[in-house]
């Protein structure tokens, strides 16, 4: 007679310690319908062998209860960050032109005020999301990008309106390094792929301001730089307003709509695994689903990876003291969560391949997308039909042809012989391919064609980087991880307004480098050591 089939915590408990993950064969036949093989094996990644085999069983938990209704809220709400990513850097793109005809300064001094902005919220909230947790730094972040872009409605001046857009973008920088954590750690690994699936709301992000800006700037602003007063240029100043106030409704539904629980798998790196139980006990009866998972089965799995390694089982796993909480909030300062990223070769080869992606790619889009809209005036108007209209129609086509480009990427990362590392190579490539193809353009039509099959594929491109990033840091650091991939990217980012002060934007100078960056990026994405696809990140 053939034995019962073994239940997750016992497979658990039996592989705790050792170099392989449980077999496919095996998990299949327990009530876990899909293989949660680690993406690291133990030793590649440096992770504590207590904390990976707690987290396998938090992995088998959240696939036990399932991709419910709280995961698709959650989808929604943390499509918010995205939508908001991509909204706010093509928001200064598309007041450039009337809000240096009305305050006459020099426009990339608005992108790089931006910039900074972005810099040092993804530095800020990636790492204080490690530090303080995922909740409240999930909320905040859209409340100080509306708050501050509606105050930025009403600037006198360009130095004002800079200063504004760096503090908005304080909260702008924050949004995919916190929301990219807390979705990847409340969704089963048999749905990890959704989170490439989230750039929709980029894509979103790109149409919705393309749409209201079309109008509103189109309609509401000065012929030109000559005759150009705040009563006669009020479209820029609408538009912010609009913007800022759909970020507060964003706010207020993700904040009083939606109860966003702690993340379980950061509640267990801070030593909380009674509370990471309760939450994931609490997500099972929102779906309407049960979980096995108890503090005791957790207790089972630590106790034997202990033993294993010949620790007692009453040795404390965290300090719980006063003072070791203020020291822990003081970590923030420290390199703990900074140095587990580089704690083996394979990982510190992974990580540094991923600050160089980031970086480069952080050079090369906006060094493109944040001027595309003065780039296609000046050559409409060497077309004949360089309108403010026509500018921001071909805006809209852009932003429409994005959306797809980000459902196709989710589709594309499951296939076995592309991945992840596969789609981004490819995407990447193709990518800046055509951004050297658009520079051939001699008609109006012709550039808005390649300029559209650029925002396809980079809208591929970006869906799969914002997902494999945050799927190859481990969960008790991964806010730091992606903090410093994202302010990497910041940093290169600010070098874009820099070289578009010193190059002449109507020439295609700019374009040949950010396509040759984006090819080079390509290649890079080929050498990443380690391949997420259907596998559970830790």
């Amino acid at each position: 007679m053939s034995a019962a089939p073994q239940s997750p915590v016992q497979l658990v408990r039996e592989y705790s310690g050792k170099s392989e993950s449980p077999r496919k064969a095996d998990i299949e036949a327990t009530a876990i319908p899909v293989d949660t093989q680690d993406v690291f094996n133990s030793g590649e990644s440096g992770v504590d062998p207590v904390y990976q085999a707690k987290a396998r069983l938090l992995n088998d938990a959240i696939q036990e209860v399932g991709m419910g209704k709280y995961q698709w809220f959650l989808f929604v709400v943390a499509g918010f960050g995205w939508f908001s990513d991509n909204l706010w850097p093509i928001v200064t793109g598309l007041i450039l032109s009337p809000v240096v005809n009305e305050f006459g300064f020099q426009g990339p001094f608005l992108k790089l005020g931006q910039n900074i902005g972005l810099l040092v919220g993804a530095a800020f909230w990636g790492v204080a999301c490690d530090v303080w947790g995922r909740k409240w730094c999930f909320n905040i972040t859209l409340f100080i990008t509306g708050v501050f872009a509606i105050a930025a409605g009403g600037s006198p001046n360009s130095v004002a309106l800079c200063s504004l857009a760096a503090v908005w973008s304080v909260g702008v920088g924050g949004n995919l390094p916190v929301d990219s954590a807390v979705f990847l750690e409340f969704i089963p690994a048999s749905h990890q792929w959704l989170l490439t699936v989230l750039s929709i709301w980029w894509a979103f992000g790109q149409l919705v301001g393309s749409l209201v800006a079309w109008p509103l700037i189109a309609n509401f602003s000065c012929a030109g730089p000559s005759d150009c007063p705040k009563s006669s240029n009020m479209g820029w100043r609408y538009f912010l307003y609009t913007m800022g106030g759909l970020m507060m409704i964003m706010f207020v539904l993700r904040f009083f709509v939606f109860h966003l629980h702690e993340s379980p798998k950061y509640l267990m790196g801070r030593g909380s695994d009674a509370e990471a139980v309760e939450v994931v006990q609490a997500i099972a009866k929102y779906n309407g689903t049960t979980t096995t998972l108890t503090l005791e089965l957790l207790k089972e799995v630590e106790n034997d990876v202990r033993a294993k390694e010949g620790k007692p089982e009453d040795a404390p796993v965290l300090d719980t003291s006063a003072k070791a909480a203020i020291a822990r909030k003081l970590n923030i300062f420290s390199l703990e969560h900074v140095s587990p990223l580089f704690a083996t070769k394979k990982l510190a080869y992974s990580t540094s391949l991923l600050i160089v992606l980031w970086a480069f790619i952080g050079l090369a889009f906006p060094l493109y997308n944040g001027f595309v809209t003065f780039f296609l005036a000046t050559r409409g108007a060497d077309f004949g039909d360089g309108s403010v209209y026509i500018t921001y129609r071909n805006q809209v086509i852009l932003s429409v042809i994005g959306v797809p480009g980000a459902l196709l990427a989710g589709w594309m990362v499951e296939i076995p012989l592309l991945g992840r590392k596969g789609t981004l190579a490819i995407s990447t490539i193709i990518t800046g391919v055509f951004l050297f193809a658009s520079t051939t353009a001699r008609t109006s039509n012709a550039l808005l064609g390649w300029n559209s099959a650029f925002t396809f594929t980079s809208n591929i491109m970006y869906g799969v980087l914002y997902a494999v990033s945050p799927e190859l840091f481990p969960t008790k650091d991964r806010g730091t991880g992606n903090a410093i991939v994202a302010s990497a990217n910041r940093v290169f980012g600010i070098m874009a307004p820099i070289i578009a002060l010193y190059a002449n934007l109507a020439t295609s100078v700019p374009i040949w480098i950010s396509g040759a960056l984006f090819i080079v990026s390509g290649f890079i994405a080929l050498l990443l050591p380690f391949e997420p696809r259907g596998k559970a990140s830790i």
